[in-house]
């Protein structure tokens, strides 16, 4: 059956990737091995389009319920790690990965310090004592490489003001600019997965790209993995839209000591070099408070925590009042500098 489980060779227990020392771990009796140096399973097999129809664990053989683009889970039932083979071979194999290296009770930590930071959430919420779930996730990106050819022509003025006699001028010169540019962008990420929420992951940024490895299934044992939802034609539209603001900074920068400039054309035109599909790691928490559920997101190697927390009314309500009196406090003082009196 296409269930990759790694076992013990010490004790027969199951193994999981650590985050803490990045390898191969059995918590039974502590070996670990360096997952760079292990056979990957699946290069010793190939499976085809129909063979997966159900998923048995290897450990006790109850059936792996999972969502179809689920690519490794836990078994529910005695909870070895597990790794659907066929959902990670072809077309679905992906090219790269980021190993975590944030832990769980690294995670938990970090998430709640993060939570005593917000100075305008509830007081309740800042304990950081209602986490309902935490998820190590290993969500599916293209990694974009991208050529820009770009084209601008426009007018641009710079001002002068000046003071002769009793008379003050303001000069106004008008520039013909021209610019050709070669822009090559590489590692854009763009997540491709349908369930995750696409403005919380490009937030998570940036990922340590110098911790990309070549794809071994070892690195996915003891974490949930999706495969992509999306191929990187379907999202090249999006990954365009997200470099179109570093296109437009670059453009102006080009363009330095004008006080305006007005685009009469502008052309650019965005080719997909290559795309690389990789796996990313992501801790999703779901966190429950005053009766609402909300979900943030960790970089599972920067520790970087997004997501909307709750607003504090009452906090807010203090903070403008305190803000608005230190102001009238130095309006106070600034009329008594300028002669005038206490209102």
């Amino acid at each position: 059956m296409p269930v990759i489980e790694y076992k013990c060779p010490n004790c027969g227990s199951g193994m999981a990737f650590d985050a803490e020392t990045g390898a191969l771990s059995c918590p039974s009796c502590g070996r670990g091995d360096n997952v760079e140096t292990l056979q990957d399973p699946l290069m010793k097999q190939t499976f085809t389009g129909d063979e997966a129809v159900e998923y048995h664990c290897t450990s006790c053989g109850a059936v792996i319920l999972s969502e179809a683009e689920t690519t490794a889970t836990v078994c529910s039932f005695c909870g070895s790690a597990v790794v659907l083979g066929d959902r990670l071979t072809g077309k679905l194999a992906p090219a790269v990965v980021i190993p975590f290296a944030i832990s769980k009770e690294e995670a938990q930590r970090a998430f709640k310090k993060w939570c005593r930071g917000g100075r305008l959430t509830p007081g309740g919420f800042m304990t950081a004592d209602r986490i309902k779930s935490i998820t190590g996730m290993y969500v599916p990106f293209w990694l974009y490489e991208l050529d820009n050819n770009i084209e601008v022509r426009g007018t641009a003025t710079k001002v002068r003001t000046y003071t002769r006699g009793d008379y003050r001028y303001t000069e106004t010169l008008y520039y013909d600019v021209y610019r050709k540019i070669r822009l090559d962008y590489t590692k854009v990420p763009v997540d491709a997965s349908e369930k995750m929420n696409d403005a919380l992951m490009d937030k998570l940024e940036p990922f340590p790209y110098q911790q990309l490895k070549s794809f071994k299934t070892p690195y996915l044992a003891g974490y949930v993995a999706e495969k992509y939802s999306h191929d990187e034609q379907e999202l090249f539209p999006r990954v365009k839209a997200r470099i179109g603001s570093y296109i437009e900074s670059y453009i102006r920068s080009t363009m330095p000591g004008y006080a305006s400039v007005s685009y009469t054309q502008k052309d650019i035109d965005t080719r997909l070099k290559h795309a690389s599909y990789a796996l990313l790691p992501v801790w999703v928490v779901h966190y429950d408070y005053n009766r609402l559920q909300y979900t943030f997101a960790m970089n599972g190697q920067t520790g970087k925590v997004v997501g909307k927390p709750p607003i504090s009314k009452g906090k807010v309500a203090a903070w403008f009042g305190g803000v608005a009196g230190i102001a009238l406090i130095g309006m106070k003082f600034l009329s008594l500098g300028m002669g005038g009196g206490f209102w």
